[in-house]
């Protein structure tokens, strides 16, 4: 999400009607900045005992923070002060600028000391905070973003916020807040009372009483109103700023496939293409950044996450299966390389993120000037200015380039007049020779702590890549991964953490460490046959339902019956760059119910389905991953039961056939898989089982693919 703002006078505002777990934090001193010898710092706060590298940044403020915690909610209490809940990420680039703009400003942190109890919250750490005040902002507001200013009564309770704050305003808004508060309080604590009331109603899920068949015609419905939208010029949306979007493009390349639809199949493929050439994938070392700030795919806002990363691994991958384009493995394999280059810790968990500043300029790590490039190259400058369009189409700002490429290399050396594999061969040298000369410059910061709902995601990538391309150092990296995070962000009762940093685990997790561990889990076990696998997902799956699950609705809570109250409980629903951990359990449960033939899993899976298929047309994007769970449903789902000595090598026999609907499951030996038991023969089998009814078993790939619906 962009961070945007929309100024509103506070008085008038406060006229309008709108109808935790605690983290571990030492106390110190009142006055840190006096407590604290610090010889490199004038200030010094409470953040510097957190462990986020977000908090961390903010830990010499002049500003008084406090980490999310009952410190903070005593002594607003106590002063009877209003709280500043200020929240965002360590690679977001606005609030780096409010940061220097206002936060590290004296005479701005002197006011906000004095007159509010202000919070700092790392987003990535608590996205269960974010989520609520995020949802009062948009009702505020209509929008939000981050840096996300939210400021609230000692209970919690939200009464006014906003995204960015230019230096001006925001003194304006704080001592016209300031001054509401002390002069009428009452009107304050009334608006605010009838705030939380909207926020909770934004959490209220309506089931419907009479739940209608699954029909094809909600997915053509949902198609038919997204098409519009298309930009079948550029890829993507039809606007700017365009974002990635994976599980939009998983789903339709799925429903593009399963209908035959030529036109959708065009537009994934023009989609993918124009993002894999363009300044949003970086050309020299690899890695996605967060999203184009135009329709081109051009220029990037030049922060790299991880989850973005690992989706599009996931995407890229079964792209190539169905399209065969040599851009796509390339892609893929140039991802991954940067993942394990700057993205993976020597234990092997991944990190979360790259800033899109260095030297506090954004994107001057990754952008050229020319004659740097022609210093660097020498002879191979102008193969590489042809090449990466080092001209009116990729120049940028102040007379730099952002490296970008606007056809596909069989095109391009024909064009050059030279051969494919001697273009190879030359632009390979030029990234060496790229990746040398930036390793030189002031590194963007790193985001070094790993989140288990990330790292799961980044799993299943892993796993996907392996699926299609067969790497063994891609699964070696997945399993090694997934046994890091159940040794070491498992609890004792059989729960998640959410984070991992520096040796430790912190904060319990919330529903997305659970689904996305679960669909890894799955993953893994697909591509290796390891039961083991699915036993931790059953586990997990069960310690969800027990901990998550809302029997008066059928939908999964966010954040655990475990965890201390917010103002409100979410439930996120809707699918945005992450998928919604509502969509993502339930196909969890879907998969799980269909391997362990638990019809439990199964009901909870269509409970949630059901919930939501008659609000995909209004909103398809944000339902593209409901939408993949409604394709098992609408279409023929084929199980594919792999079994005897040679399983795992007739399982790879599959990966240059796109399947996009159907579930793998097999074993050397024999099984308690439902489906697998007394199918283990003397030689290596095939079956292919519909609805649970299985055909003869055949012996040869190409013999099981006739034989699939």
């Amino acid at each position: 999400m962009l961070t945007s703002y929309a100024p509103v006078p506070v008085l008038l505002w406060l006229a309008l009607a709108v109808g935790c777990e605690q983290h571990g934090t030492k106390q110190i001193a009142e006055n840190p900045s006096t407590a604290i010898q610090d010889t490199m710092h004038t200030h010094t706060n409470r953040l510097i005992h957190e462990s986020s590298p977000y908090l961390l940044q903010h830990a010499h403020n002049p500003v008084d923070w406090y980490p999310w915690g009952e410190e903070a909610f005593t002594k607003a209490r106590e002063e009877n002060k209003l709280l500043l809940i200020s929240i965002g990420y360590s690679s977001c680039h606005w609030c780096h600028v409010m940061e220097r703009e206002s936060f590290e400003n004296d005479s701005v942190a002197k006011v906000m000391n004095e007159r509010f109890v202000c919070i700092k919250v790392d987003r990535e750490e608590r996205p269960d905070v974010d989520q609520v005040y995020m949802a009062a902002v948009q009702l505020m507001t209509g929008r939000g973003g981050w840096p996300l200013n939210c400021f609230a009564l000692a209970d919690g309770k939200p009464v006014y916020g906003g995204t960015y704050f230019p230096p001006d305003q925001w003194e304006k808004v704080l001592m016209e807040l300031h001054g509401t508060w002390t002069n009428d309080p009452k009107k304050v604590e009334e608006y605010a009372n009838r705030l939380q009331q909207g926020v909770a109603e934004q959490s209220v899920v309506q089931v419907p009483e009479t739940p209608a068949e699954f029909d094809r015609k909600d997915l053509r419905r949902m198609v038919d109103a997204w098409m519009p939208n298309f930009d079948n010029v550029h890829g993507g949306p039809d606007r700017a700023p365009k974002f990635p979007m994976p599980n939009n493009y998983e789903f339709l390349l799925r429903y593009a496939w399963l209908t035959d639809d030529d036109v959708l199949k065009r537009h994934v493929a023009l989609t993918l293409d124009k993002m894999a050439l363009g300044g949003i994938n970086d050309q020299v070392g690899g890695g996605f950044s967060r999203y184009s700030t135009d329709v081109l795919w051009k220029a990037p806002h030049f922060e790299k996450m991880l989850y973005d990363n690992a989706q599009l691994v996931s995407l890229y991958s079964r792209a190539y299966q169905a399209f065969g384009d040599p851009l796509y493995k390339a892609t893929v394999e140039q991802t991954l390389a940067f993942i394990e280059r700057e993205m993976t810790s020597p234990e092997g968990a991944f990190y979360s993120a790259l800033d899109a500043d260095s030297e506090g300029e954004e994107g001057l790590f990754y952008v050229w000037e020319k004659d740097e490039l022609q210093q660097v190259l020498a002879f191979d400058y102008d193969l590489a200015a042809a090449y990466y369009n080092v001209d009116a189409a990729g120049r940028w700002e102040h007379d730099r380039y952002i490296l970008l490429r606007q056809e596909q290399d069989d095109a391009f050396a024909k064009k050059f007049g030279i051969s494919l594999e001697e273009l190879h061969q030359r632009v390979g040298t030029i990234n060496t020779k790229l990746l040398a000369a930036r390793a030189k410059r002031a590194r963007p910061g790193l985001d070094d702590k790993s989140l288990t709902s990330w790292n799961a995601l980044m799993v299943k990538g892993y796993c996907d890549a392996y699926e299609v391309f067969g790497k063994k150092e891609w699964i070696d990296r997945a399993t090694g991964t997934m046994d890091l995070l159940l040794t070491k962000c498992h609890r004792n009762n059989g729960g998640l953490w959410h984070l991992y940093k520096d040796g430790k685990a912190s904060i319990n997790g919330y529903l997305e460490d659970y689904c996305f561990t679960i669909e890894a889990l799955i993953a893994l076990y697909s591509v290796t046959f390891e039961e083991r696998w699915l036993n931790e997902a059953h586990a997990l799956a069960e310690h969800a339902i027990r901990h998550f699950l809302d029997p008066t609705t059928g939908t999964f809570h966010f954040t655990s019956d475990l965890d201390p109250a917010l103002i409100a409980r979410p439930s996120e629903l809707h699918d945005n760059v992450i998928p919604a951990s509502n969509s993502s359990m339930a196909k969890g449960l879907f998969h799980l119910g269909q391997l362990f033939d638990d019809e439990r899993y199964i009901t909870i899976s269509k409970n949630l389905l059901h919930t939501m298929t008659q609000r995909m047309a209004a909103y398809p994007s944000g339902h593209s991953n409901w939408a993949q769970l409604l394709l098992a449903h609408v279409f023929p789902w084929p199980e594919i039961a792999i079994t005897g000595p040679n399983a795992l090598l007739l399982r790879a026999g599959f990966a240059p056939h796109y399947l996009p609907n159907a579930q793998f499951m097999g074993s050397t030996k024999p099984s308690e898989i439902p489906l697998l038991k007394d199918k283990v023969l003397a030689g290596s089998t095939i079956f292919v089982c519909v609805e649970k009814s299985c055909k003869l078993p055949v012996i040869t790939v190409e013999a099981a693919l006739k034989e699939i619906p």
